[in-house]
Parts: structure tokens; C-alpha cells; sequence
């Protein structure tokens, strides 16, 4: 679809399953190691990738560099799809395996459940809901050693390309991330919703602001 000297962005094929779920792993915290704050890599790649590479893949494109995936943007046309896929028949099985894998006996992803648990119920999540006018959703990540090569550019571009020839009327993302920010800012992305999140708060010593972005196609 698209070269960056020696990066090639192309669609997402069934293989790149594994590679796409070790990128989310790695940049899970504002692009740093989800061993942050969580120990089981399985359930984080099932929570933030399972939708995208099992139920939409022809959603999905990654950037490849020699031969290995180095990036990736995920997303849903259909919003309102994606949340209901995911509550009926991807959590649920997150759920079992977090039991089964005995998961919550570690330290570390007990405290990070309580107290992402007790954001919910401090209606930190509430918001607004953008689907009528931003019907679609997008997440990007690329691995530390490719960034700032305009690598995310490029996979933004097939993407909101392949919603356009869709005919997607917008997207919407939300961001932790200061730089991604800055990123959707430039690419005409306008700001919908602030927010900020407690659950990380164990770890950072502070809340952290969370971003919602829209764009209409």
C-alpha cells in the first residue's frame, strides 16, 4: 500500500496475529511495556487486540520492515459492533481466563484491576457518546526503534482511506499520550472530550488526562 525507504504498510494477514500482540504488549502504557502495570501478556493481547484481528481484519494494516511487523492501526466501522462483540463474546472469555490462569493472584494485576475497577466506579469512564457522528474507531502503535520515521502517517492514511471507500462518515480514539496528541492535532483531528483516569495513579503518583479525538471523512 505504501513504502517508507525500507518500511512497507500493507494489509493485515492472519500471521501477523502473534507479531501485532507482542506491539500491543510493549506499548500497552502510553507506549512503553504493559509489565508496568500487568503481568499476563495473553490477556492483555486478547483485551486489546482479539476484536480487531478476529471479528475486523480487513480493518486492520501494519507496517512491515524487512520482513517483520513493526506497527500496526486497528479499528471498527461500527462502533456500537465493537461493543457489543466485546461484551458478549470477548470479555467473557478474558474473564475465564484471568480465573484460569490465576492471573489475579499476582500482586501487581490485582492492584491494577481494584483500582481500574474504582475509576469505573468513580464514573470516570462516563462521557459523552460520539458514535452517531464518528462511527468509527481507530488504535495505532509502532514499535520504539520505528517511531518517528512518519510511520504512523502512512497507516493513519490507508486507514482513514479505507473507511472513506466504506463510506464512514468519521472515527473517533481516545489517548493517554501527550505525543499522540500532538500526532492527531496535526492530522485534523479535533479535540471532543477531556477526561482524566485515576487507575494509573499507583505507578505515575498523579492522574492522567485522557483524549478523546474525532475526525469526519
Amino acid at each position: 500500500m505504501g513504502m517508507i525507504k525500507d518500511i512497507v504498510i500493507r494489509a493485515y494477514r492472519k500471521e501477523d496475529r502473534n507479531p501485532v500482540r507482542e506491539i500491543a504488549w510493549k506499548t500497552a502504557f502510553m507506549g512503553e511495556s504493559a509489565d508496568i502495570f500487568f503481568t499476563d501478556k495473553k490477556i492483555v493481547g486478547d483485551f486489546l487486540t482479539s476484536y480487531f484481528t478476529d471479528y475486523e481484519p480487513q480493518s486492520c494494516f501494519v507496517a512491515e520492515s524487512n520482513g517483520k511487523v513493526v506497527g500496526y492501526i486497528f479499528g471498527s466501522q461500527d462502533v456500537a459492533r465493537f461493543n457489543r462483540k466485546f461484551l458478549l463474546k470477548i470479555f467473557p472469555k478474558i474473564l475465564l481466563k484471568f480465573f484460569y490462569r490465576l492471573s489475579f493472584l499476582k500482586r501487581k494485576n490485582f492492584l491494577f484491576i481494584f483500582r481500574f475497577l474504582r475509576s469505573i466506579l468513580k464514573k470516570e469512564f462516563l462521557m459523552p457518546s460520539f458514535i452517531k457522528a464518528y462511527p468509527a474507531n481507530l488504535h495505532i502503535n509502532i514499535e520504539k526503534e520505528f517511531r518517528n520515521l512518519g510511520i504512523g502517517k502512512v497507516l493513519l492514511d490507508s486507514y482513514l482511506e479505507h473507511l472513506q471507500n466504506n463510506k464512514v462518515s468519521g472515527v473517533h480514539l481516545a489517548t493517554l499520550s501527550e505525543r499522540a496528541k500532538k500526532f492527531f492535532e496535526r492530522e485534523g483531528f479535533k479535540l471532543l472530550y477531556e477526561g482524566k483516569r485515576s487507575y494509573f495513579r499507583h505507578i505515575l503518583g498523579r492522574d492522567i488526562p485522557v483524549y478523546i479525538y474525532g475526525k469526519r471523512l
